[in-house]
């Protein structure tokens, strides 16, 4: 049995697609209106009941039938995909349509290049030239001090010289984790409460290769939170990276990404990448607030690090490659001469070829 799904902006429409490309046979399936308007609807077929596999069978009767490789329709797969980690439906669009403008039959690329045309990725500095102090801002349980002992722990293997700081004097436990984590790589953490103690921190370290200031958790809908961090931001000129967490709600996050771009964040940093299974959100938030994504953690563990993001890294977690076992089983087998072919029970399908789990690690 064949399957495949059909997208339109209405159902007369769906089911006229439905007939042309399965023919009148089919049978439906499932429907399902679309977040954003429009309707998709999967339908079925038996192989027999195929045109083609008939005119096949009439011409040659007496040879079998040559086992033929699953098409793969690219759009279709990129929907599919998009779908599965909840990327919002007008958003979706416009992916699938620039994937589908390249000339290729492998989607994980097609949807490299969409998002390579759709979003912008600038990843951060480790020290090797003069840069602004990096300010890690974003909502409480982020991971923005995790983030601070990775970039500094990379400065440091490579052999930079760093300058840590930290502002969240509030929360339990804040200025000691981060105090932990520098005692290791034999740094000083400066300790600082308000923007003109943050503006003398500067000073010092006014010739060190890379400073890095971990802030408190900001609520973005408090305009006290948020007038707070503005007051902390002027305290030099530095630049506010956004930290956030992957598996947010799209909508939500995006709104969190807008209010944190108002106090001049133009760069994401995502963490939590190892315990996310859907990022849907993490393509909303940087296509509605207009940032440009960075790097990205995906391990709990300082000593792994960070990982600058690009287009085909994105893709790759979106869809990642099929295992080696798929792979196998979508090979055409041999026809032995003495036995007949067997037929598998579970032959693989367009379906089989993309939905594989999200990858966990990037590449």
């Amino acid at each position: 049995m064949r399957l495949k799904s059909f997208h339109a902006k209405t159902m007369s429409e769906a089911m006229r697609m439905v007939r042309q490309s399965l023919g009148d046979d089919a049978i439906i399936v499932a429907t399902r209106e679309e977040e954003g308007g429009g309707v998709r609807v999967t339908a079925a077929v038996e192989e027999d009941d195929l045109p083609v596999a008939q005119e096949s069978r009439s011409r040659q009767p007496s040879k079998p039938a040559k086992p033929v490789e699953p098409e793969i329709d690219v759009g279709e797969a990129v929907a599919d995909a998009l779908h599965r980690h909840g990327v919002p439906a007008a958003l979706a669009e416009q992916l699938i349509d620039a994937a589908s403008n390249l000339d290729t039959d492998d989607p994980c690329l097609a949807l490299g290049s969409a998002i390579d045309s759709m979003y912008s990725f600038n990843p951060l500095p480790d020290g090797r030239t003069a840069v602004k102090p990096l300010v890690l801002v974003g909502p409480p349980g982020s991971g923005k001090t995790l983030v601070a002992a990775k970039l500094a722990a990379r400065a440091v293997f490579r052999k930079r010289s760093v300058g840590v700081i930290t502002t969240d004097t509030v929360r339990a436990g804040g200025v000691d984790q981060l105090a932990a984590f520098t005692r290791l790589m034999k740094l000083k953490l400066a300790t600082v409460e308000d923007p003109d103690a943050l503006t003398g921190a500067y000073a010092v370290h006014s010739k060190t290769d890379l400073v890095l200031v971990d802030t408190a958790g900001r609520n973005p809908f408090s305009e006290e939170d948020m007038d707070d961090l503005r007051a902390l931001l002027s305290a030099g000129e530095v630049e506010p990276v956004l930290v956030l967490p992957a598996g947010l709600d799209a909508l939500e996050a995006s709104d969190m990404a807008l209010a944190f771009k108002s106090v001049g964040v133009r760069r994401l940093l995502v963490t939590r990448l190892d315990i996310a299974r859907r990022l849907g959100s993490l393509l909303a938030i940087a296509h509605r607030a207009r940032l440009s994504f960075c790097d990205a953690s995906v391990s709990s563990k300082v000593a792994e690090g960070l990982t600058s993001l690009n287009p085909m890294a994105l893709a790759r977690m979106i869809i990642p490659p099929a295992e080696p076992a798929e792979a196998e089983e979508r090979e055409p087998q041999p026809v032995s001469r003495t036995k007949p072919a067997v037929r598998p029970t579970k032959p693989a399908t367009k379906a089989k070829a993309v939905s594989s789990p999200a990858s966990r690690t990037l590449p």
